[in-house]
């Protein structure tokens, strides 16, 4: 057997396996004799069926079968010892002239490269670090919000301002009349004329109301009327409204009780102590979504800085035959361009990790799921378990293949933001969560 590489370009290459009788016939004439010996043909006894009828019956599959096995073994093993890095898998190319009759057999197969490239890390536009702070306003809110959620529920003998009303949505969809039943808040209707057709109303009043511009938000109507996410935007159709509970929060006491319930015994005191950890607990979480913006910037740029061609035209010839669907050519070339600037940032990644030796290992597993079992306790207000039934937990969660999966791609992802805060120059921009989320999902 023989196997060669001819480079076509930079990027794509041919190898070609020449696989003669020799390679082969030993192990198919072994299988054949196996063969004869447990074979039953009426007129035969067992083990003395002739052999020619043996081969007639038996020799093509089995050669057909044995060079595959010797293909995919010789491939493999020549793209490991010759260190190839290619894209997609090997794609067998056509021969009109090829045959299973003949002795010796020639396979090419194609190969994408994978390109070879340099990092900058010099950003010429320098990427942006948010700290995003949780100012008054955010915490006022905070505060609203717990003393709303602790509060007590008062019945209403009609609806006025800040009600919760209860009731049932009828309507027509998808071809069906349809009853809903819903809790709305009277701030998530949308414009006076909507207001007033509710203000003033009783139980048992029937509303007849028009979803379009009915709430501030299309996700509030999604979900009062259980429609689907795509139908819920431009939704618009006459809808009724049976009145059948209306209350009002009376917002709890900021005093020891409710300090207690939220942070347990003694642990917050005032209502200062309360701002404080809003504050804290808000600008924690703050930073989490600081910080996978800034991985989000330091790849794009990374992307847009770090030029290289890839192999398109085997990409897409292996995306059309690679699936468990065959797809078009019109549907590969559709999937490459959504999937290109993934794959670059694949190739950069795994350079980055190989240059500098970032890697997650098994002890980086298991103190990771340490760590969080701690947290999760801690969250329920549990003890935290001895060492050992830590050790014992933890490799319980690590046999799990997805979960293990998910911690190490969050663990590689911290391990990057690291690299990039370390090696990429940045500037810090301080702006309240309002702002950010208006800056960046603008």
């Amino acid at each position: 057997m023989n196997i060669s590489k001819q480079d076509i370009d930079k990027l794509n290459a041919v190898i070609t396996v020449d696989i003669d009788k020799k390679d082969y016939q030993p192990k198919v004439e072994k299988i054949l004799k196996d063969y004869r010996k447990t074979a039953s043909v009426p007129g035969f006894r067992k083990g003395q069926v002739p052999m020619g009828m043996i081969k007639k019956q038996y020799e093509k599959s089995i050669i057909i079968d044995e060079v595959n096995k010797l293909l995919q073994d010789a491939l493999n093993n020549f793209l490991i010892e010759e260190k190839l890095d290619i894209l997609g898998n090997p794609i067998p190319k056509p021969d009109e002239n090829f045959s299973w009759d003949k002795d010796t057999f020639v396979f090419d197969f194609e190969l994408g490269m994978a390109p070879k490239f340099e990092i900058d890390y010099d950003t010429k536009k320098k990427v942006t670090l948010y700290k995003i702070i949780a100012d008054d306003a955010f915490i006022d809110d905070e505060v609203s919000n717990i003393r709303k959620q602790y509060g007590k529920l008062i019945t209403q003998a009609e609806v006025v301002d800040g009600a919760r009303i209860v009731g049932i949505f009828s309507f027509e969809y998808k071809g069906e009349q349809q009853e809903k039943n819903a809790t709305i808040e009277l701030s998530q209707i949308k414009g006076k004329t909507n207001l007033k057709k509710f203000l003033g109303k009783k139980v048992g009043d029937v509303l007849s109301l028009k979803t379009k511009g009915l709430f501030n938000e299309d996700h509030d109507l999604m979900h009062a009327l259980g429609l689907d996410h795509d139908d819920a935007h431009g939704f618009d159709t006459a809808v009724t409204f049976t009145i059948s509970e209306i209350t009002t929060t009376e917002p709890a006491e900021l005093n020891q009780e409710l300090f207690d319930k939220l942070f347990g015994k003694d642990k917050i005191k005032t209502e200062e102590e309360l701002r404080t950890e809003i504050k804290k607990s808000a600008e924690n979480q703050f930073q989490n979504q600081a910080d996978q913006q800034f991985l989000n910037a330091a790849t794009d740029y990374l992307i847009e800085s770090t030029s290289f061609d890839l192999p398109a035209d085997f990409l897409k010839k292996w995306l059309q035959i690679g699936g468990e669907k065959q797809l078009s050519e019109e549907e590969a070339a559709a999937e490459y361009e959504r999937s290109e600037k993934g794959l670059r940032y694949q190739l950069i990644e795994g350079q980055i990790a190989k240059e500098n030796d970032l890697k997650v290992s098994y002890e980086d597993l298991k103190n990771y799921a340490i760590t969080l079992i701690g947290q999760q306790m801690a969250q329920y207000g549990q003890p935290i378990p001895e060492e050992k039934e830590l050790h014992e937990i933890a490799d319980r969660i690590l046999a799990n293949q997805e979960e293990t999966k998910r911690m190490q791609e969050q663990l590689m992802s911290q391990k990057l933001l690291d690299f990039y805060k370390e090696k990429l120059s940045y500037k810090t921009k301080e702006l309240t969560y309002k702002d950010f989320v208006a800056e960046v999902y603008k």
